[in-house]
């Protein structure tokens, strides 16, 4: 925003100031060179980071300014927008204060954050004198700001007549600027466009500045000069009404005709000048078509003149138009014509100033003139659903009165009927007026849906009792999910529809009806939380025990959606059944433990528990509410359950309520189970004889291993596949587990599974190249894992086993050592063998030490044909054993 005189209240804040800047808004330069004699820092920085010198360019007294500079103040100082003492003696207007700020060499062409000028601002606020300084000191006068806008622009906007006349005379009506070089720059009026593409002659046209434009276009304006957006200074001043400017550009030469790009008026896209104006003042449009605009053009839409004028609702305008011939019915690229833009206007709103008499003669002159009624559009909506669509009575009863087969309209399937959309919208008077038609008041749209459902859906209850007492029958299902009205009322909670739709008495059994889903309408009302509605169907005593085809009732719907209060109603006010499973056996006791509602689920637990004993709670897969609490980590429900003595017990499915804790990390459940129910349950095996360690640590939850270990959990014991604790967490690569088990427990290393693996081999099988797991076997490095290191490419891995000492000769089951391990299959292997003992006498870095050929030779199978030897080097008499312990050979 450009400066002005008025821009800176702030800096007459009530906060306390500094004393100079106090003395500068006195007036006081006596005051002043006292404070400065006393060292008063004269470049100090407010808030906004200004100087003094910026306040007193801002007052434009001119003698406290040069007191200030001879005194050492920054002439050229910013504050933080980047407004420099010059700016501000601009926007001051004071030509003394201006001209000392230049004596003491203030740069005139200081930019601000938005790239303005003391020029720019003094263009916008009138500063005249302070712009004849400034002028004659610059290199050219049409330096753009951020915006393109130049200061001749700030000037036309503002409606700044002298400036834009002083920057005519000074740098473009003759069309050059001097340099200090004598370097003449030539810059047409045409070329001053700002960002957007707007000439100051696009500016004026803004506000209607006729003196304005007059000297733009005097002084060589571009009159049919383009923006951005194709639109020329006479699109301009008709879109916004200026009936002289326009006068006067068409006078001058302005092509009304000229196709222009697109711009948005009222959400549409116009095309032309006499678009923008259509729905306005009458003798613009006269004035436009007497200059030759084509009162039949369309725009990118499709749309003619006469599609704004019935939409803009301008009686005069359409009447002008028609009477110049245009089309009647002319269609957009949607197929509607200009009664459809009448039909869908907002008629209503002006229906205080125009009276039912000029609302119906609005329409009434369109087919007078020969609009007609029936025709479509491409979705096959007629005027008639656009005028029931917007509730526009007094239009749907000319159309209805005009129109023969509206009838036929309103029956057809392939699109809403009229009715729908009048229900739909809440408009209960259109439907009067297309009841009144005797047309089928239970038709259904096309997914089956009455005009009673849509109301009922909506919540129009003003509608539903018109369709109701037409004989809508509120008993109708839709075709997709088999709902009544009943059902689409309550499941956005729109009680006042519900308590009409149940006050017949015919209708009492519609509570209890089914969806094809097998909801009833309580069990939507709970699921949306609309407890009125809920309150209301209980009212009329509405099953709470009805479940659905999962087997899911109301009660186990609402535990993860409504308020306790209406779980007590529905618990103790109709006995619904706690104890009542899904179709996966889940109880409300379940799905309330987790959810992790700990109050729920403990005034259910008094109503399940409230006759001894304890009734067994557990789902079709044999887990109870604890296991569901522990598994979710709801600490408060944990806590709720164990109260219960009951509860205080594993029952159910084996893997029990410790494993569901420890496998998600959750310690806390855990030792709440612990302290309830001792160490002992520690010890407990699910179906596959796990422990809870075993769980703990085949997730690698640390501190749920350390907890196990600390109530004496067996660390060594197996499963049915024979894995340890340890194998599980070696397997699954979790090194922290591992190293609380070796260090802590002492976990022994030597088992092995069915498979014969250690936990070692386990480790090598699926660790990563960068993991440091087997730095917790560095006490345990024996036979085979640096097979495995090695065929599954793990260099790191197979460098820290031969650090630590792994055997290079080890036969495996194939009778490979582990350099030949490497190969994809054996037959690779017997050829590698017999490639190294060729290669090893001219390995002179490797001989020293180095296995014979003879050795390799021998450890492939033995099935190779009889007869057929190996080739035997010089270095054959060595042995194998004389080489099992040397680590650096491969």
């Amino acid at each position: 925003m450009l400066l002005s005189p008025r821009f800176c209240p702030e800096l007459l804040s009530v906060c306390p100031q500094p004393p100079l800047l106090q003395a500068i808004f006195n007036g006081d330069p006596e005051e002043i060179r006292m404070l400065i004699f006393k060292s008063e820092d004269i470049n100090a920085l407010d808030a906004e980071k200004r100087t003094p010198l910026h306040a007193a360019a801002f007052l434009g007294d001119a003698e406290i300014i040069e007191l200030l500079i001879l005194s050492g103040a920054r002439v050229n100082a910013k504050d933080n927008m980047w407004l420099t003492p010059l700016h501000r003696a601009v926007a001051s207007r004071s030509e003394e204060a201006v001209r000392v700020l230049i004596r003491h060499s203030a740069d005139v062409n200081a930019r601000d954050k938005n790239w303005q000028t003391p020029l720019h601002v003094a263009a916008a606020n009138k500063a005249l004198r302070c712009a004849e300084v400034i002028i004659p000191l610059l290199s050219s006068v049409n330096v753009s700001d951020r915006g393109g806008r130049t200061a001749l622009h700030h000037a036309a906007l503002n409606g700044h007549t002298e400036v834009e006349w002083s920057v005519h005379t000074v740098g473009v009506r003759v069309l050059y600027f001097r340099y200090v070089t004598e370097v003449t720059l030539t810059v047409p009026l045409s070329l001053l466009q700002s960002r957007d593409g707007k000439s100051p002659l696009h500016m004026t046209a803004v506000h209607g500045r006729f003196t304005r434009s007059q000297t733009l276009i005097q002084n060589g304006g571009e009159i049919d000069s383009v923006d951005k957006d194709g639109n020329t200074p006479l699109h301009i001043a008709a879109r916004y009404g200026h009936e002289l400017l326009i006068n006067t550009l068409i006078t001058s030469g302005a092509d009304c005709t000229r196709c222009i790009v697109v711009l948005y008026l009222f959400l549409c896209m116009l095309h032309g000048p006499l678009f923008f104006f259509s729905g306005r003042n009458v003798e613009c449009v006269k004035l436009l078509l007497s200059s030759g605009s084509d009162h039949n053009r369309t725009d990118k839409h499709g749309r003619t003149p006469l599609h704004y004028a019935a939409a803009s609702r301008h009686f005069q305008c359409l009447e002008t138009l028609v009477s110049c011939g245009t089309c009647i019915n002319a269609t957009d690229q949607w197929g509607r014509s200009a009664l459809h833009y009448a039909a869908a206007s907002d008629l209503d709103r002006r229906l205080f100033l125009m009276g039912c008499a000029a609302l119906r003669l609005f329409i009434a002159f369109l087919l007078k003139s020969g609009a007609t009624a029936s025709l479509k559009d491409k979705q096959g909506y007629s005027a008639v659903h656009y005028a029931a669509a917007y509730g526009h009575r007094h239009c749907l009863e000319l159309l209805l009165e005009r129109e023969e087969n509206h009838q036929d309209e309103m029956e057809s399937s392939s699109t809403r009927s009229p009715l729908h959309l009048a229900a739909y919208h809440g408009h209960a008077q259109a439907l009067e007026v297309l009841l009144q038609g005797h047309c089928e008041v239970d038709q259904g749209d096309e997914v089956g849906r009455t005009a009673l459902a849509l109301a009922a859906l909506r919540g129009h209850t003003d509608c539903a009792l018109t369709l109701l007492n037409h004989g809508a029958s509120p008993r109708s299902r839709d075709s997709g999910r088999g709902r009544t009205p009943i059902h689409l009322a309550v499941m956005n909670g729109h009680t006042s529809c519900v308590r009409l739709l149940l006050e017949d008495s015919d209708c009492a059994d519609l509570v209890e009806a089914a969806d094809s889903q097998g909801q009833t309408p309580l069990m939507l009302a709970v699921v949306g939380g609309h407890v009125d509605a809920v309150s209301l169907l209980l009212e009329r005593e509405a099953s709470v025990d009805t479940a659905d085809h999962q087997g899911l009732t109301a009660l186990h719907l609402g535990v993860s959606v409504m308020e306790m209060c209406l779980y007590l109603s529905l618990c103790l006010s109709q006995e619904a059944s706690v104890l009542l499973g899904d179709s996966k056996g889940r109880t409300a006791l379940h799905l309330a433990a987790a959810r992790g509602h700990a109050s729920w689920l403990s005034e259910l637990l008094n109503i399940a528990c409230s006759e001894p004993p304890t009734p067994p709670l557990r789902d079709n897969q044999g887990y109870t509410p604890l296991h569901w609490a522990c598994y979710n980590g709801h600490e408060g429900c944990v806590e709720v359950l164990l109260e219960q003595k009951g509860c205080r017990c594993f029952d159910g499915n084996p893997f029990t309520p410790l494993h569901c804790a420890v496998v998600n990390d959750h310690e806390s459940c855990a030792t709440l189970l612990l302290e309830a129910m001792g160490s002992e349950i520690v010890t407990c095996k699910d179906s596959r004889d796990r422990a809870p360690l075993h769980a703990a640590a085949f997730a690698g939850n640390v501190d749920c291993v350390q907890l196990l270990l600390a109530h004496d959990a067996p660390v060594d014991a197996v499963d049915q596949s024979g894995r340890s604790a340890l194998m599980m967490a070696a397997e699954r690569g979790a090194v922290g587990v591992v190293e609380a088990l070796l260090t802590s427990a002492s976990a022994d290393l030597s088992l092995t599974d069915q498979k014969g693996n250690t936990a070692l081999h386990l480790a090598c099988s699926k660790v990563s190249g960068e993991n440091c797991i087997l730095k917790s076997f560095v006490m345990f490095i024996y036979f085979s894992p640096l097979h495995l290191a090695v065929h599954s490419g793990l260099k790191q891995t197979v460098k820290e086993l031969l650090s630590r000492g792994a055997s290079v000769q080890v036969l495996d089951e194939n009778g490979f050592t582990p350099a030949l391990a490497c190969a994809p299959s054996k037959e690779v292997a017997n050829c590698l063998a017999l490639i190294l003992a060729t290669m090893m006498p001219f390995c002179s870095p490797c001989s020293s030490g180095a296995p014979s050929p003879g050795a390799l030779l021998r450890s492939l199978p033995r099935q190779a044909p009889k007869g057929s030897q190996g080739p035997r080097g010089p270095s054959s008499e060595g042995t194998t054993t004389e080489n099992d312990s040397d680590s650096e050979t491969f």
